[in-house]
């Protein structure tokens, strides 16, 4: 029977707050859901971040929401967005997951994901000196130019005024895996033995399409890929968000 406890990871610059919408949807189908908050990123989103953040790893990222999951009373499904899809498909390859949900996911090692759209919205970021051991953020304009872009003007503003600050070791771990020796972001794809479901944007330039289909095709054997027109990369609260949750849910009924 399948597990109805659906532990949820947040991306870049966000927490548990983001996933007010699919919380809602998905307990009102039955499931139980658990919102998690990566660590430093339960803050005041105007608060100075915390000087530790960011030389934050990948690595210790897996290693608290190992913790979290072990605590669970059996092997959750574990969905995650953006940076989020990456660490659950870590969290994925150490046996933890029933199922995984991976919408618009960052790519692990192996899969070159630097595009002219993602050097945009990182800009200016990359272009400050050390930013690999430094807090950062995106501007308003990254912002919306890489995720927001299918979100009201108003709620643009409203989503970005609770961004916080992430971990630049984290961005260069995934962007930059071609130079980080500790291999933080390597997914064993011969390890994940449960069913992988990868959900993209097609106006999505933060992880682009072309990108995460290359996603899926890693998991090819236990991988389902569905793209959703006229969907960018904030597919959890954009125009339409419950035409994915819908389908999220129907691909949940069938495994």
């Amino acid at each position: 029977m399948l597990n109805k406890t659906i532990f949820m990871i947040h991306g870049m610059w966000g927490g548990g707050w983001y996933w007010e919408n699919y919380k809602k949807f998905f307990e009102s189908e039955g499931f139980r859901c658990v919102t998690t908050t990566l660590r430093y990123h339960d803050v005041n989103p105007g608060s100075p971040p915390n000087p530790a953040l960011g030389y934050l790893s990948i690595r210790d990222y897996v290693a608290d929401l190992r913790k979290e999951i072990i605590k669970l009373d059996d092997k959750p499904l574990i969905m995650g967005h953006s940076m989020g899809g990456l660490l659950a498909q870590i969290l994925g390859s150490l046996g933890l997951a029933e199922a995984l949900i991976l919408l618009a996911p960052a790519s692990p090692a192996g899969i070159n994901a630097i595009r002219p759209s993602v050097i945009k919205s990182f800009w200016s970021i990359q272009t400050k000196w050390g930013f690999w051991k430094k807090p950062m953020r995106q501007t308003f304009d990254e912002a919306v130019y890489s995720m927001l872009h299918l979100l009201p003007g108003e709620e643009q503003k409203k989503v970005y005024s609770k961004f916080v600050y992430e971990s630049g070791r984290a961005a260069f771990e995934i962007g930059y895996w071609f130079f980080d020796s500790t291999g933080a972001t390597r997914v064993d794809e011969t390890k994940i033995n449960c069913p992988v479901l990868v959900v993209s944007g097609s106006e999505d330039r933060i992880t682009p399409p072309q990108v995460v289909r290359k996603v899926a095709k890693k998991y090819k054997k236990a991988a389902s890929y569905k793209e959703f027109n006229d969907h960018a990369h904030w597919l959890i609260s954009e125009p339409g968000w419950e035409e994915v949750a819908s389908f999220v849910n129907g691909w949940l009924k069938k495994i």
